[in-house]
């Protein structure tokens, strides 16, 4: 399934649309989904999709800043 939290599983949540006319449609309410750089085990980093109220209440845990090798040869 595409639309869902790695963390806690949310999916879209589905209902209506009605009209003055009372006229019903249906309709999804979808996440608000970030792809972000996680770690899953220790040591094993991954990209995952995170709702947004998981990243804030801090149940994604953020692997360490990764520092680009620079070539001997090249300027700095």
């Amino acid at each position: 399934m595409a639309q869902h939290c790695h963390f806690c599983g949310k999916t879209p949540m589905t209902g209506r649309n009605v009209s003055h006319a009372h006229n019903v449609t249906s309709r999804k309410w979808y996440l608000n989904l970030q792809s972000v750089r996680a770690l899953i085990a220790p040591g094993t980093t991954r990209r995952v999709r995170a709702c947004s109220r998981c990243l804030r209440s801090g149940k994604v845990v953020k692997p360490a800043v990764r520092l680009r090798a620079t070539s001997p040869t090249s300027p700095v």
